[in-house]
């Protein structure tokens, strides 16, 4: 119940950093924002905190930008529509190993960054992406926005 009171407040205040004159696509900063707030809700409650990320549930689908994450064993733990699919084998659409990269640089209390190629949501061709990417115990996870 204490997990769920500090989730919800977390979640309240992070939540509450201005969208409303939010554009088009997520900013760099805005991504940065939400990959905090993915820290603290994992961190608070793991197990909810991916069904959240997964479902856009809490404020963490807007826009363009949403949380996924990667188990230990590479499988996606959340994402909105890849879950069955190894992170760690994927492959940007220029064939570079964005999962492999993203794993690679994924450090406990470090945000990093990957570059990689695209397409935007309902969109066909790609686009260049900026994935910030952090690790949380077991979890690789990461938040990406559009340039």
């Amino acid at each position: 119940m204490l997990r769920q009171t500090v989730l919800a407040l977390a979640l309240a205040v992070l939540g509450s950093a201005g969208v409303a004159a939010a554009g088009p696509s997520g900013t760099p900063a805005e991504a940065k924002a939400m990959l905090e707030k993915v820290v603290v809700a994992l961190k608070a409650d793991k197990a909810r905190a991916l069904v959240m990320f997964t479902k856009g549930e809490g404020g963490f689908m807007d826009r363009d930008l949403y949380p996924y994450c990667g188990g230990p064993d590479g499988y996606f733990t959340a994402h909105p529509t890849l879950l069955g699919s190894n992170l760690k084998e994927l492959k940007d659409k220029a064939g570079k190993p964005l999962g492999a990269d993203l794993y690679a640089v994924a450090e406990e209390g470090t945000i990093s960054e990957v570059v990689y190629m695209w397409p935007r949501p309902r969109q066909t061709d790609p686009v260049v992406k900026v994935a910030y990417v952090t690790r949380i115990g077991d979890q690789v996870c990461a938040v990406g926005y559009y340039k």
